[in-house]
C-alpha cells in the first residue's frame, strides 16, 4: 500500500521575495520627466496694483510665419533681449518706456523702478513651438541679465550665489512680468 502524501513547499518567503523584486524595479526604473518653461504665476490682481498705460506694455508678437514683432516693428530674435532689457529697466526714464517710481525695497531702501511694466507675448495659432520657446528664452535671459548685473553691483556676488533674502530684493526691483495670451490669428504680415 502506498500512501498518498502531498509534498508541501514552504511559501512563507515568497511574499518577501516579491516585495524585494517590486522595490528593485521601482528604484531601477527611470521615469521621463516633463520638460517645459518654468513660470511663476503672477500675483493676485488685488495684491498688486496695475497701471495699464500703453507705455507700460511691450507687445511681442510672433505670427504664423514665425516673424517677430516688437511693438509694431518687425524685428529679429537677436534684438529681442536688448529691447526687453531697455524696456524693463528704462535707464534714462524715457516717456515712451514704462514709468518709473520710487518704492521702498528691502535691503535697498528707496529705489527707482518700473513697477507697472508688462511684456505681453502673443503668438499666432500657426506659430512653431521652437520659435515660441526661442522668444521665451530671450525674454527670460533679459530678466536674468538685469538681475545678475544688479547682484554684482550691489552685493558683488553672482545672482545664483545670493541667499533668498537678497534674491527677493533683486526680484522686487526686476520682477518677471511676462503676460501670455492664448494663441490667436495675427493679421500682421
Amino acid at each position: 500500500m502506498r500512501r498518498n502524501t502531498n509534498a508541501r513547499i514552504n511559501a512563507g518567503s515568497m511574499a518577501d521575495i516579491a516585495f524585494l523584486m517590486l522595490i528593485f524595479f521601482i528604484i531601477s526604473t527611470t521615469l521621463d520627466t516633463d520638460q517645459g518653461l518654468l513660470r511663476k504665476l503672477p500675483p493676485d490682481a488685488e495684491a498688486e496694483p496695475t497701471n495699464s498705460k500703453k507705455r507700460n506694455t511691450l507687445l511681442v508678437l510672433i505670427n504664423s510665419n514665425n516673424e517677430l514683432f516688437i511693438g509694431d516693428k518687425k524685428s529679429d530674435i537677436s534684438q529681442l533681449r536688448q529691447a526687453a532689457k531697455i524696456f524693463i529697466e528704462n535707464p534714462h526714464n524715457l516717456p515712451d518706456l514704462p514709468e518709473k517710481e520710487f518704492r521702498d525695497v528691502p535691503m535697498f531702501g528707496q529705489a527707482c523702478l518700473t513697477p507697472y511694466h508688462v511684456i505681453s507675448l502673443q503668438n499666432d495659432c500657426g506659430t512653431k513651438y521652437a520659435a515660441y520657446v526661442a522668444v521665451q528664452n530671450e525674454l527670460t535671459a533679459a530678466y536674468n541679465e538685469l538681475r545678475e548685473k544688479a547682484s554684482l553691483k550691489y552685493f558683488n556676488l553672482h545672482y545664483e550665489s545670493l541667499d533668498e533674502e537678497k534674491k527677493s530684493a533683486i526680484n522686487t526691483i526686476f520682477p518677471l512680468r511676462i503676460s501670455e495670451a492664448n494663441p490667436v490669428e495675427i493679421a500682421i504680415k
